[in-house]
């Protein structure tokens, strides 16, 4: 048991750790090698509650703490990472409902969206509006009872099998992110263009889509006033850095295990590799960033439950659990050597998996710099 855990928190993990070696691992290298959507596993995480930890039981969720939502997701993602990423693409869509909306709205949306019966995307990123959402160009302009939105996203995950998505788009092109407003836009609807899956290094059972938009919705669609969609997705990635976060360690904790089981097993000259100094060192380091990358966590999460701004501490734990994920990833390979390099092994999936949490919720770089700003007031 970890600082700041409750024995209910243990138990929400363990029902998920039971899960998901059964139902996730041995489908993962199937769906990694296919790239066929990891979508396949929502009526068993709908049944566990897993598509709806993010919210509260008003709205359907099952009333788990965050603690237990993230140890969730790092038990999912130890056996599929793709399936993490996916779940973590719903958590961000409701996320802003949940902080942006109204109680129509929550009504309305949410339920139904912790309980697997339908999926959710959030469509913030575009092909130049990447790293600054205030960059974005997709607009929003009133037309009759409702607005018309047009424009372009890029790389948005579950576009393809999503029912909904929280689209960010501009109600006034000159007021820079204060100009942002968020809507809820119904996939199925006229108007949305979701182009085929991106071809992807890593996470590949995790679809990401272009979207293209001129769609019209009611004004009941707008989440909170117009010009408040920044500031809601602003808290909404706080949260889901911390489930990056979560993906990250459970990536590194499955590489770590693999190879300290590795050096335990694997001999040379007579003896196990695990006699050699070197190699004892290399896990010794591995082991060292993956404690403090769940300190890290830890402490975000220990602020968030408590009701303070964690903008700061979600940032140091997932810039450090993303880097401790490529760095754990990396070494677990070269432990296992010429077979860790085969893909009859997991370790290159696990390597290639880990890349993209440097990228995605907001690059290293980025990361760096909120920190950085946030050390200076």
């Amino acid at each position: 048991m970890r600082l700041g855990t409750t024995e209910e928190d243990i138990a929400v993990a363990d029902m998920v750790a039971r899960f998901a070696p059964e139902q996730l691992g041995p489908k993962a290298a199937e769906l990694d090698e296919s790239e066929a959507s990891c979508t396949c596993h929502l009526p068993g995480l709908a049944e566990l509650g897993v598509m709806g930890m993010n919210l509260p039981e008003a709205w359907g969720g099952p009333g788990v703490s965050p603690v237990a939502m993230i140890l969730s997701l790092v038990e999912i993602a130890k056996h599929c990472a793709s399936t993490a990423s996916m779940i973590g693409a719903q958590y961000l869509a409701t996320d802003s409902i949940l902080i942006g909306g109204d109680d129509a709205q929550r009504a309305r949306w949410l339920p139904d969206a912790a309980a697997g019966r339908t999926l959710g995307g959030f469509a913030l990123t575009e092909p130049r509006g990447g790293s600054n959402p205030a960059d974005i160009t997709t607009k929003a302009v009133r037309e009759g009872e409702g607005y018309r939105i047009t424009g372009a996203k890029q790389f948005i995950s579950n576009a393809g099998e999503a029912d909904f998505l929280v689209v960010y788009a501009k109600t006034d092109p000159d007021a820079g992110h204060r100009g942002i407003s968020a809507f809820v836009v119904e996939t199925k609807q006229g108007g949305v263009t979701v182009d085929k899956p991106e071809k992807l290094m890593g996470i590949r059972a995790a679809h990401a889509f272009a979207v293209t938009l001129d769609v019209w919705v009611p004004l009941d669609s707008r989440l909170g006033e117009e010009g408040t969609g920044f500031k809601t997705a602003m808290k909404v990635l706080d949260n889901s850095r911390l489930d990056v976060a979560g993906t990250c360690l459970g990536l590194s904790e499955a590489a770590f295990a693999a190879a300290a089981e590795h050096m335990g097993a694997r001999q040379v000259g007579g003896h196990p590799i695990g006699d050699f100094q070197g190699l004892q060192f290399m896990l010794a380091d591995m082991k060292l960033r993956l404690e403090a990358s769940w300190g890290l966590t830890m402490q975000a999460l220990a602020n968030r439950m408590a009701g303070e701004r964690y903008t700061l501490e979600a940032s140091l734990a997932k810039l450090h659990a993303s880097e401790t994920a490529a760095f754990v990833t990396d070494r677990a390979l070269q432990i296992h050597g010429g077979y860790g390099f085969t893909r009859e092994l997991p370790l290159e999936r696990y390597a290639r998996d880990a890349r993209i949490m440097r990228i995605y919720e907001g690059s290293s770089e980025i990361q760096r710099s909120i920190i950085a700003r946030q050390a200076m007031r």
